[in-house]
């Protein structure tokens, strides 16, 4: 005796309401079937509603929530468990480790970005084009003759011990030696060795954006007949970058939070082969320890997220107690994950976290230099 399934009347999986082909792909169905078992969608011919699609909505987001808590929790009371349970199988329970490290990343120096207002920081910077020591000169001599002598004769006299008149009479220079024949200087460049051939083009651009009416590398190519070189572009980009740091300091500052998100995924599959050759006895692949490395990060930064909003609401820096916080998880979460001995975990804690920092440090230099380059 055939029975039908008993299904919620306004439900749109309903009997009456499914197909024998998948609206998706295709694949051939019976009515019986609730989902398509090639391409998962539901079986369904019923012509979408408001209400239908605010079901399906609060239905995978009541999903999603779920997962997260469960990551949330599994992460916060079971150091390294999570990572055992993901790279056994164990995956429909949990968020995407990548997912859920950059969604993280992104909060947190969305808040660091908004919270910090660093477009303030841009009326600190410059409208001139002058080098800040030029500027300096220039204000000591618009000195009134009166009371203000006094100050502009002992600056003055600093300038000449500490060589800064030396200094600034070899900068102008140099700015009125490329102005007179910009060609001819540039084409003597080439001769130099290739950092101070790099330098002296640096010079070079920085002089004419600041005294000409240059705006892109352009104007510089239709202008002075500079050659459109990947490494003249390179020189260009450099001292157009430094130039608007100068004037809009905040504002490179804030480019420069924006791009962490995506750099630390740069950052953290490099990591990764460390802690692989620390624990290359490990019968563990390299995605099973940047799963490790992606789920202690995000432990990482869960904790920082939380700090800044404790610090938001009390107006006090707790961030030296969550920094103990996940150290002390982080070993654990090692040593419960790897099963090593306290000792054997403790060296190698110490050499991955100073691997960390160096390839931190190194990779903040790399992102740096970027960020002038493309600013």
């Amino acid at each position: 005796m055939n029975q039908e399934p008993k299904l919620p009347k306004k439900s749109t999986s309903k009997l009456e309401y499914r197909g024998i082909e998948c609206r998706n792909c295709g694949q051939s169905l019976r009515l019986t079937d609730k989902y398509c078992p090639n391409c998962s969608q539901a079986n369904n011919t019923k012509k979408l509603s408001v209400s239908d699609f605010l079901d399906e909505f609060f239905a995978s987001l009541i999903s999603y929530d779920s997962k997260l808590l469960r990551t949330l929790s599994a992460m916060l009371t079971r150091p390294g468990k999570i990572t055992l349970d993901y790279i056994k199988g164990k995956r429909a329970s949990y968020t995407n480790p990548f997912r859920f490290l950059l969604s993280l990343t992104i909060i947190y120096f969305l808040m660091i970005n908004f919270g910090g207002n660093y477009s303030n920081w841009d009326k600190y910077g410059s409208s001139s084009t002058e080098p800040f020591l030029i500027r300096l000169s220039n204000w000591v001599e618009s000195f009134e003759d009166n009371d203000q002598q006094q100050v502009k004769e002992d600056l003055n006299s600093i300038a000449k011990s500490t060589g800064f008149n030396k200094y600034l009479n070899s900068e102008l220079k140099k700015d009125s030696i490329i102005l007179s024949n910009p060609k001819k200087h540039f084409s003597n460049i080439s001769g130099a060795s290739a950092l101070d051939r790099f330098s002296k083009k640096n010079d070079f651009f920085n002089t004419v954006l600041r005294k000409d009416s240059i705006f892109d590398f352009e104007d510089v190519h239709r202008k002075y007949d500079i050659e459109n070189t990947s490494s003249n572009r390179i020189a260009f980009n450099a001292a157009n970058g430094l130039l608007k740091f100068n004037k809009q300091p905040g504002t490179f500052v804030s480019s420069l939070i924006s791009k962490l998100p995506f750099a630390i995924f740069f950052f953290m599959p490099v990591f990764t082969l460390f802690i692989w050759l620390a624990y290359i006895r490990k019968k563990y692949s390299y995605t099973d320890h940047l799963i490790f490395s992606f789920h202690s990060t995000s432990l990482f930064f869960i904790l920082l997220i939380i700090s800044y909003l404790l610090e938001w609401l009390i107006n006090k820096n707790l961030n030296w107690i969550f920094l103990i916080l996940f150290c002390v998880y982080l070993f654990i979460a090692m040593k419960r994950f790897y099963k090593q001995n306290f000792i054997k975990t403790s060296v190698k804690y110490v050499f991955l976290n100073t691997i960390f920092f160096i390839l931190a440090v190194v990779s903040m230099l790399v992102l740096l230099t970027g960020n002038v380059f493309t600013f």
